[in-house]
């Protein structure tokens, strides 16, 4: 049986997720996938230990650091850990673009999801990190049920579909 949880008064609703570190293997191949594939821009580097990449001259929104993995390996099935971290994109057409930079690199996707709030792209970073890309649907959209309630759900992204929103070569 779950345990209960308190409830208390919610958090401030401008609170953010600020950014995310990963423990990586390998700076150089990270900053390939992140900065050379994905777009990001490299804003400060520690020696060849630790990078911060951003979007936007944002001081970083991933940091990466090999301090306690240099060389290591991704953990084993089964165990806790990072499920996955979550990019969001400011528009669909942001998103295609994210779409259109992983299929110029050759980069597999995990799978594609539409999930009434989101469209989102799923994938696994060099060090088998899951990475979200993804973009919101403006509140208006969602899925709200009869009673008021949010019916979030996962279905297909056509990827085709989110590719059209990006000018033809």
């Amino acid at each position: 049986m779950p345990e209960e949880v308190a409830h208390t008064a919610p958090v401030d609703g401008r609170v953010r997720i600020g950014h995310v570190h990963l423990k990586v293997a390998n700076i150089e191949r990270s900053l390939a996938f992140y900065c050379g594939i994905l777009g990001f821009t490299l804003m400060q580097r520690m020696g060849r230990s630790a990078a911060f990449i951003a979007a936007g001259g944002y001081h970083h929104h991933i940091g990466l650091n090999t301090w306690e993995s240099e060389g290591g390996s991704p953990p084993p099935g089964g165990t806790t850990g990072l499920y996955h971290l979550a990019i969001l994109y400011p528009d669909r057409k942001s998103l295609a673009d994210a779409l259109r930079r992983l299929i110029a690199a050759n980069w597999q996707l995990d799978g594609a999801s539409d999930h009434g709030v989101s469209e989102a792209l799923y994938l696994r970073d060099p060090d088998e990190n899951g990475v979200e890309l993804y973009r919101d649907r403006p509140t208006e959209e969602w899925p709200i049920d009869q009673a008021g309630e949010l019916q979030m759900y996962s279905r297909h992204l056509d990827l085709q579909a989110l590719l059209a929103e990006l000018p033809a070569l």
